[in-house]
């Protein structure tokens, strides 16, 4: 039970950290060579990681084990990590991701404007 408890947990962190990394892959290239400047610093890529990494490996660790782990078949010696589920399952997040962040990136609020009025008022 406990086996496949870490095996799940396994397999949910690395789904969720290939999720986050594939965003951020993108969006730091595509953002280098769109805008020639890129929209993460290297700091602030290295505090995501840092981040995303203590969450998710907090919440996958405290999972319980559940009785219902040994109703399914046991997983073959040679059964792929990433299955097509969690690939599919990856691609799909981080297009959703992707189109919620170009979206900001590049139509949102431009540049040097600001919310504030010009007398630093706020607007109604």
């Amino acid at each position: 039970m406990w086996g496949r408890n870490v095996y799940d947990s396994i397999s949910k962190f690395l789904q969720f950290q290939l999720t986050v990394n594939v965003v951020a892959v993108i969006v730091a290239f595509t953002g280098a060579c769109i805008t020639q400047d890129s929209p993460l610093k290297a700091v602030q890529m290295l505090w995501v990681n840092l981040i995303m990494d203590t969450f998710a490996s907090l919440a996958l660790a405290t999972e319980p084990p559940s009785e219902s782990l040994l109703l399914r078949k046991p997983y073959g010696r040679n059964k792929p990590l990433i299955s097509r589920t969690m690939m599919k399952n990856i691609l799909g997040h981080a297009v959703y991701q992707l189109t919620i962040i170009f979206t900001l990136l590049f139509a949102g609020q431009p540049q040097g404007q600001s919310v504030l009025g010009e007398r630093g008022e706020g607007k109604g």
